[in-house]
């Protein structure tokens, strides 16, 4: 597939996901994908695609060949390659896998809310019940509007460094 075809074809797919006719959208994106295995935010569009369909096993192998290519995504589509696969992975029980995407998401983007949440779900899911409340608690503490949480910031930034703390 030359140049020409492939920018036809990828505007063409994303002209169709545009209308909500994802289904017709998978199958030129997986044309795409299968003729360019290595373009990275071709296959994080993909990923995202079959995520949307709810074809979450499939979504996996298209994420982690966009993230295995190292920065070869713009920031904003690596963030959410890092989000989208740990979610996935997590959705479909492979919990330790989440947690490890999830962990390396937040390590590469640490003020990302949406990543940090989900790692707190991943450490739930994998027993890590003290670190996913300590996750969200600093998470709430830092990112509420809330009048009543932002009031009481200073003690849940406390509590999030010692639950067990009483006094």
């Amino acid at each position: 597939m030359d140049d020409t075809e492939r920018d036809e074809l990828l505007t063409e797919a994303r002209r169709l996901r545009g209308r909500g006719e994802l289904g017709a959208a998978r199958g030129l994106f997986l044309r795409l994908a299968a003729a360019r295995p290595d373009d990275a935010p071709l296959a994080y569009e993909t990923a995202d695609l079959h995520d949307r369909l709810g074809l979450e096993a499939e979504a996996v192998p298209h994420y982690e060949r966009a993230l295995s290519a190292q920065d070869a995504l713009p920031e904003e589509d690596r963030r959410g390659a890092f989000l989208g696969l740990g979610s996935t992975y997590r959705v479909l029980g492979r919990h330790q896998d989440a947690e490890r995407t999830l962990r390396e998401g937040v390590r590469l983007f640490p003020e990302d809310g949406g990543l940090r949440a989900f790692l707190a779900m991943a450490l739930y899911n994998t027993g890590a019940h003290h670190e996913a409340t300590t996750l969200l608690l600093r998470l709430l503490a830092e990112t509420s509007t809330d009048p009543s949480v932002r009031e009481y910031r200073r003690a849940l930034l406390h509590y999030a460094n010692d639950l067990n703390a009483t006094a």
